[in-house]
C-alpha cells in the first residue's frame, strides 16, 4: 500500500517559524521544507568576517567607495523557496539599491561570503556554496579562519568552480573585486593581539 505524498510547507510557513525563532538564533532553509538553525558565531569567526567586510570597504558604496553595496547576515530569499543567510553579500550598484530596508532580500546577491565554524563548516560547504551557484550568485568566497585561507569560487553554469586559494599572508587580488586584499588581516591582527 502506498503512502499519501509528504505535503512541504510553504515558503511563508516556514518564515513564520524563523521569525519566532529566539533572539541570537538564525533560521535557514536551505533545502525544501526544512528549518535549520545555528547560533550567534564565535568570536574566531566574528573577527575574520569584520576584517573581509572591511578589506572591501574601498569597494562599498555605503562607506565612500564605489561598485558595491554589501549587507552583513542578511536573509536573502532565493528561487525555489529557499532563505540563505550569508555571512557578508554584496551587489553591484551605483546608487543605494531600493531593498536596504527589506527582509528578506529577494534580490539575488552577486557575491556571497561565508565565514566557517566548526558547526556551520559541513552546511557551509555541503548545501550553501552549491545552493549560491544553483541560485546564479557569481562569486562565493569560503573563509577557513582555522586555515588561513580564503576560496575564490565563480559559478560556471550553475557549478561551483573553484578559481583561487589565498592563504596565510597572501596580498592579492580576489574576484570579484579589483584591489589587492591582504587576507593576513583576516587573522593575523587577532593573533598578534592574543599574544
Amino acid at each position: 500500500m502506498s503512502r499519501p505524498a509528504t505535503r512541504i510547507p510553504a515558503f511563508d510557513e516556514l518564515y513564520r517559524q524563523i521569525e519566532a525563532l529566539p533572539e541570537g538564533v538564525t533560521g535557514e532553509i536551505l533545502e525544501p521544507g526544512v528549518v535549520r538553525t545555528m547560533a550567534r558565531p564565535g568570536g574566531r569567526h566574528r573577527f575574520a568576517g569584520w576584517r573581509a567586510r572591511r578589506a572591501l570597504q574601498g569597494s562599498d558604496l555605503a562607506e565612500g567607495g564605489s561598485g558595491w553595496w554589501f549587507e552583513v547576515e542578511a536573509e536573502i530569499k532565493l528561487p525555489d523557496g529557499l532563505l540563505a543567510v550569508p555571512d557578508l553579500s554584496g551587489w553591484r550598484v551605483t546608487e543605494e539599491p531600493p531593498f536596504v530596508d527589506a527582509n528578506p532580500i529577494e534580490v539575488l546577491p552577486d557575491f556571497c561570503c561565508e565565514v566557517l565554524s566548526p558547526t556551520t563548516a559541513r552546511d557551509d560547504r555541503r548545501l550553501k556554496l552549491p545552493l549560491f551557484a544553483r541560485s546564479g550568485v557569481g562569486w562565493t568566497w569560503i573563509v577557513d579562519p582555522d586555515l588561513c585561507t580564503v576560496e575564490v569560487y565563480q559559478t560556471v553554469e550553475t557549478l561551483a568552480a573553484l578559481v583561487l586559494v589565498a592563504k596565510d599572508d597572501d596580498v592579492l587580488i580576489l574576484p570579484p573585486f579589483e584591489d589587492e586584499i591582504d587576507v593576513g588581516r583576516f587573522w593575523k591582527a587577532r593573533a598578534a593581539a592574543t599574544r
